[in-house]
């Protein structure tokens, strides 16, 4: 089927493989390391086994495994470097510097902005372009990978707090409504950086102009660096709550994408045997 003479953009797996391999010319599905290439080998024979969605889920969840023990060994190293008084300088000067600009009208604006990245407002937003993607591309993969990259950074966030518990800045430095968890890590920080992250990968794997990705990507940065200092703003977070999120959440976002390689990887292979 055509439109105004043009071929209509292949759909589902075959849309994948013909679209999704190849970024700025560089093909997602060649590994260049030993290590790339074992993985690479080892999804391929999970694939044939199981099916292309079931390696790409058991990856996910290998990966998370493997997000969860790097998040302990960063909370570890994070717990040194404050009893140092290291990088946790910064924390008081910052959340001091940040008291000093506060207005009822900025208050305002910058609570609005961060219940975006909240337990309603991400989630909501999440859903909705993970079905646009996932309807638009008629494919399950944009819903595997969002689901997988929320879910795995709400985990991570979830058994992060009680783990380290480390206190907020005091009430009394803080602008309502307060919140009362753990510290360590920022989850708004955390889980709008792997959102944006996520959404802004699936979006440039169809975009064909370098101007377009790279707008794209500077996008999803803004959104999740101006995120995490809205938490320190509004004195929900120390600075070194939100630096440690950051750090983690382009952890996890390096094992998804990394996942979603090995599932193009293994199609790729896949379907150009089939069609040999």
């Amino acid at each position: 089927m055509t439109t105004e003479g043009k071929e209509a953009p292949e759909q589902g797996v075959r849309g994948e493989v013909s679209q999704d391999r190849f970024v700025a010319g560089q093909d997602l599905t060649r590994w260049k390391s030993p290590a790339g290439r074992v993985l690479a080998g080892g999804a391929e024979k999970v694939t044939s086994l199981l099916g292309p969605y079931a390696a790409l889920i058991i990856t996910l969840v290998a990966g998370l495994a493997v997000a969860l023990s790097l998040a302990l060994v960063f909370g570890e190293v994070y717990e040194s470097v404050t009893e140092a008084d290291g990088v946790a300088g910064l924390d008081d000067p910052v959340l001091a510097a940040a008291k000093t600009v506060r207005s009822p009208a900025l208050d305002a604006a910058t609570t609005a902005y961060t219940n975006i990245g909240g337990t309603v407002g991400m989630p909501l937003i999440a859903v909705g372009i993970m079905i646009f993607l996932a309807t638009k591309r008629r494919s399950w993969t944009p819903v595997i990978l969002m689901l997988a990259a929320g879910l795995g950074s709400l985990i991570i966030t979830l058994l992060g707090k009680p783990i380290f518990g480390r206190s907020r800045p005091d009430i009394a430095d803080a602008i309502p409504p307060y919140e009362h968890s753990a510290s360590f890590p920022s989850g708004h920080s955390l889980n709008s950086l792997v959102i944006a992250g996520i959404v802004a990968y699936l979006i440039i794997l169809r975009l064909k102009t370098t101007k377009a990705r790279v707008i794209t990507a500077l996008l999803a940065a803004a959104f999740a660096f101006t995120m995490g200092l809205s938490r320190v703003y509004l004195g929900h977070h120390w600075l070194t709550d939100v630096l440690a999120a950051w750090a983690i959440g382009i952890a996890w976002l390096a094992l998804v994408i990394t996942a979603h390689r090995l599932y193009l990887t293994a199609r790729t292979r896949r379907h150009s045997a089939v069609g040999s």
